[in-house]
């Protein structure tokens, strides 16, 4: 015996029965509308050789040129190498530092010690790039820097760190990671909280200690989430993080050729050139390509992992 099919609800129907709901969310809808999809029609500038006086709609159509030169000219495949890399160092060194940080303050018995360590280590995310800049400078500026003084107390030559490209390789990384652990620690931190505590009172039992606590317990239930995070760090893998790199490097072209991302080049096309077709070319590249890329992985989390996949 068949069932019988459930009579069709039209969408207006549905709308009205949960108006509530509908107001309540309407707001969000709105500003999505508004400040994320009513701006993509900017894309068009891509196509296009931007003038002010045609606009947007109004200036000449020159189809997939921007996108030609960019890469008939090497530009863009410089940019993405340094791109991708240097986010791929801030995702494990920082996913690492950010899970160690989070295991040792859940097992720090100490409350006070507990709030205070955490307190120190969130502070950096509070600092803004432009003080930043600052510090890094004073810490590496030839003549006066802190680091050039301590090479000549010790009798050593000062290092010229602003014309050495490879040295700022480690020292960006290594700013990114410093200034992010706090907030990605309590990410993490959050996360082992909710553990379940009759995991680890049955593995004290087994007589398990604290590293294999953290191992077989710790690391296993945070995979979930790091599985999340990873997949909106992969989604921005070609949006590197312009403020930190402008504001320490800025329009140093002795460092572009180890400093130079996207985002950056964007920027310097719009201030110095006005191109605002070939600056609009390489964003949609970074969008599509990082699009891409998340869809990708998350169709192969999908089918080796699903629980772990975002849809």
């Amino acid at each position: 015996m068949s069932t019988p099919r459930k009579p069709k609800v039209s969408l207006w129907a549905e709308l009205a029965k949960n108006k509530e709901l509908v107001v309540m969310v309407a707001p969000v809808i709105l500003y999505f509308l508004v400040f994320s999809y009513l701006p993509m029609l900017g894309v068009y500038l891509a196509f296009t050789h931007f003038n002010f006086n045609g606009g947007l709609f109004g200036s000449p159509f020159v189809g997939m040129d921007n996108f030609q030169f960019l890469f008939e000219s090497n530009i863009l495949v410089h940019l993405t190498v340094n791109t991708i890399l240097y986010n791929i160092a801030f995702i494990i060194f920082g996913t690492v530092t950010s899970m160690a940080a989070a295991v040792f303050l859940s097992e720090m018995r100490s409350r006070t010690l507990k709030k205070g360590t955490q307190s120190i280590i969130f502070l950096p995310y509070f600092i803004s790039y432009v003080l930043l800049s600052v510090f890094v400078y004073n810490l590496f500026n030839y003549e006066h820097g802190s680091f050039n003084t301590v090479l000549k107390a010790l009798g050593m030559p000062p290092v010229d760190m602003y014309s050495d490209p490879e040295a700022w390789k480690y020292i960006l990384v290594l700013f990114h990671v410093w200034k992010w652990l706090g907030y990605t620690s309590v990410i993490y931190l959050a996360a082992i909280t909710s553990i379940d505590s009759s995991l680890y009172e049955a593995a004290a039992i087994d007589g398990a200690g604290v590293l294999q606590k953290t191992r077989y317990i710790t690391l296993p239930q945070l995979m979930p989430t790091f599985m999340v995070i990873l997949m909106f760090n992969i989604g921005t893998i070609l949006k590197g993080q312009f403020d930190l790199f402008w504001q320490i490097i800025g329009s140093n072209g002795q460092l572009y050729e180890a400093t130079d991302i996207i985002d950056t080049y964007v920027y310097r096309t719009l201030t110095q050139n006005f191109d605002m077709g070939m600056a609009t070319a390489a964003g949609l590249y970074q969008s599509v390509f990082g699009f891409v890329l998340v869809m990708t992985v998350n169709w192969i989390l999908r089918k080796r992992s699903p629980e772990n996949a975002l849809f």
